[in-house]
């Protein structure tokens, strides 16, 4: 290969890597900085398109066999292979054109499901209290719907030894559409762990609608079932809900605010047994996802003016 071919897939290259985290004009600005020539922001996009382009054939060349028989897991040595895997689920939504390759017309959000992979190991704090660490930390970023989002995380989840790993949990907030997926595909696997702040807010809801969120009694109400919640005893707290809603004179919008509270923690019993998960070692919320898509989505594709394509956004 001759040296200005060598020098001309380096400068693109690291293009392409620039403007992973930066916009196209920023990323060939800098460009121009440390290479010397000049660089335009159409040649680092036309890069990206290029490299994207081979990277979604690629990993639809790793999809393809998966039916066949799962890829290798990545090698791991065998104190990280002794912990447990954690997966992880969460939306970000990003503005979209509403038509491809038209600049005008009204912004169209969609939803980009964001997915987290790690073994969980512990680390002693400053303090001596005991905290969770994050080891081998594989990151997952679909847009689509559950047939798009179910093979890319599968996927992930092979690579990252789901079926060798000595316990696996699932973390995920309220969405019925990432529990559908974990119900799909990772329930046979995993353990599910609602986000246990997500559903301390809904209790807090509960308490405004019933007792009035500025009064006291709201306030002891809430404290005393966020206590339980955490503390293995969600069966009581249920029950209150159960209870409250039968209130006579209560309005309507009200008991239609305790039942939809209800509703959402009956149906996710199974996963709010947070005593046991917190005795397990494994963390109660879904901060490693939710922290994701605050420093790898939003800022890189959420920001002032941006809109994006479907191929766009895969893309990048």
């Amino acid at each position: 290969m001759q040296p200005h071919q060598q020098r001309s897939e380096a400068l693109q290259a690291l293009g392409c890597a620039l403007a992973v985290f930066v916009p196209f004009a920023t990323a060939a600005r800098l460009l121009g900085w440390y290479c010397g020539p000049m660089v335009s922001p159409r040649a680092v996009w036309c890069w990206v398109q290029a490299a994207g382009l081979q990277a979604m054939a690629h990993l639809q060349a790793e999809l393809d066999p998966v039916a066949q028989g799962p890829p290798l897991p990545e090698p791991l040595a065998a104190d990280l292979a002794a912990l447990p895997l954690a997966l992880g689920a969460d939306g970000v939504m990003v503005p979209f054109r509403p038509v491809a390759g038209a600049p005008t017309g009204k912004t169209r959000w969609r939803e980009i499901t964001v997915g987290v992979l790690a073994r969980l190991g512990q680390q002693r704090r400053r303090l001596g209290q005991v905290g969770t660490r994050l080891h081998h930390r594989r990151l997952v970023a679909v847009l689509g719907d559950l047939e798009m989002r179910t093979p890319r995380l599968w996927l992930e989840a092979l690579r990252q030894g789901i079926r060798r790993a000595p316990q696996v949990v699932w973390r995920s907030d309220g969405s019925r559409g990432l529990w559908h997926l974990f119900e799909e595909r990772f329930a046979c696997h995993a353990m599910g762990v609602l986000d246990f702040y997500p559903a301390a807010h809904h209790l807090w809801k509960a308490a405004a609608a019933w007792l009035d969120g500025r009064t006291s009694q709201a306030r002891r109400w809430f404290t005393w079932a966020r206590h339980r919640l955490r503390h293995g005893m969600p069966d009581g707290v249920l029950t209150d809900l159960e209870d409250a809603w039968d209130v006579e004179g209560l309005p309507a919008t009200a008991r239609d605010t305790l039942q939809t509270v209800d509703a959402s923690l009956a149906r996710h019993r199974e996963q709010i047994n947070y005593a046991a998960y917190k005795a397990w070692g494994f963390p109660l919320g879904s901060g490693m996802v939710e922290s994701a898509g605050t420093w790898l989505i939003q800022p890189r594709f959420t920001g002032v003016g941006m809109r994006w394509s479907a191929d766009g956004f895969n893309h990048l």
